[in-house]
């Protein structure tokens, strides 16, 4: 039974992943985009693939892995994800660099592009924050505090961002999927709470 509970969970995982990343595919809008612009956007949506990732990681609650081999996955998935975002911006600059600029100027007239720049420089943030741990030398309330509190906030910058956005990824699909995103982060913030609580009464 254990192991057909691991087999299920992961086939579910595959399946919820994939889905919206066949049907970006398949979607007739990029018929007429180049390769870099359709490079850009499956980065971005790759990234928000990693964003389901993440939180399950960090909390231990992928069966099959040990909780270090867990967190050691987690600590590699967040470079894969600075990677997408870097892929994600570079590829739409080549595509249309004033775009991006009004974007990073948060002078865009197009309401997803503030949310979007908010991640971005959220997830670089968090990038930061791991690089710099030791010499900062954070206790570990003070790691996980910080570090939870960003990745929300790159949660829901991203989340706002995709919604908003209508492009290839189908809109029930996207929907489901960002649902799913938001689900395992509010799960990562109430293990952080029973955790300190835990530690609180200790």
């Amino acid at each position: 039974m254990p192991q057909t509970r691991v087999v299920l969970v992961w086939t579910a995982l595959a399946v919820a992943i994939l889905i919206p990343i066949v049907i970006a595919a398949r979607s007739p809008l990029l018929a007429w985009r180049d390769a870099v612009y359709i490079a850009a956007g499956f980065a971005g949506i790759l990234g928000l693939a990693v964003l389901l990732l993440q939180p399950l990681l960090a909390g231990g609650h992928l069966p099959g892995l040990t909780m270090r081999t867990a967190r050691q996955v987690h600590r590699w998935l967040g470079v894969v994800l600075v990677t997408l975002v870097l892929a994600h911006v570079v590829g739409l600059w080549i595509t249309s660099a004033p775009d991006v600029i009004d974007a990073l100027l948060f002078q865009s007239p197009t309401s997803f592009s503030p949310w979007g720049v908010v991640a971005m420089w959220a997830v670089f943030a968090t990038a930061l924050l791991a690089a710099v741990r030791r010499r900062l030398r954070l206790s570990p309330a003070a790691w996980r505090i910080g570090h939870t509190a960003l990745a929300i906030v790159v949660v829901v910058g991203t989340i706002v961002h995709a919604l908003l956005i209508e492009g290839a990824m189908g809109t029930v699909s996207k929907v489901a999927f960002c649902l799913l995103v938001a689900a395992a982060t509010a799960r990562l913030a109430f293990d952080l709470a029973a955790w300190m609580r835990a530690r609180r009464r200790a």
